[in-house]
């Protein structure tokens, strides 16, 4: 008995001292995006732009603040010429699709999709939205934000 309570305790010990998934790898998450013409599947790490950072912006469509950050974003888009842009939602299909129209998402160069396997929330063990995610021309974590970030500051994350 006395031994099982060690081993309990040492497994709880290491558990607890373990990293979330996206600071071991420290790589953008292996999610598939089902895209707004709802037949496209888009694999997150095959299709990323090579020599790009990568800014990934997880979102509900319904949520106020994802909306603002949208919002900003797309008044400063000219500001992230050479960062690729990709949205992700887990939220039902119907809702990212009038999100992507209303911000006019695919015009402004910006990908968005739906995270069909639900992958992304718990790679990065998300808590608020937006969350944000940067990485560098090799796909190599940066840093990451829950919340909404200013514009400037976003910029800088990126060296800009």
């Amino acid at each position: 008995m006395r031994y099982l309570l060690l081993v309990i305790l040492f497994a709880v010990s290491l558990t607890s001292q373990a990293q979330p998934m996206y600071l071991k790898q420290k790589t953008p998450p292996p999610a598939v995006l089902l895209l707004p013409d709802s037949t496209t599947k888009w694999n997150l790490k095959a299709k990323l732009d090579k020599n790009k950072p990568l800014f990934l912006i997880f979102f509900s469509p319904d949520c106020d603040h994802c909306k603002h950050e949208t919002e900003e974003i797309i008044k400063n888009i000219d500001k992230f010429k050479g960062i690729q842009i990709v949205m992700a939602t887990t939220m039902p299909f119907d809702a990212m699709k009038k999100f992507a129209e209303k911000y006019k998402l695919e015009q402004h160069g910006i990908t968005v999709g739906r995270d069909i396997a639900y992958v992304i929330p718990p790679y990065y063990e998300m808590k608020s939205l937006p969350y944000l995610a940067f990485y560098d021309k090799n796909k190599v974590l940066i840093s990451t934000f829950e919340g909404s970030l200013a514009i400037p500051t976003i910029l800088k994350t990126f060296g800009r």
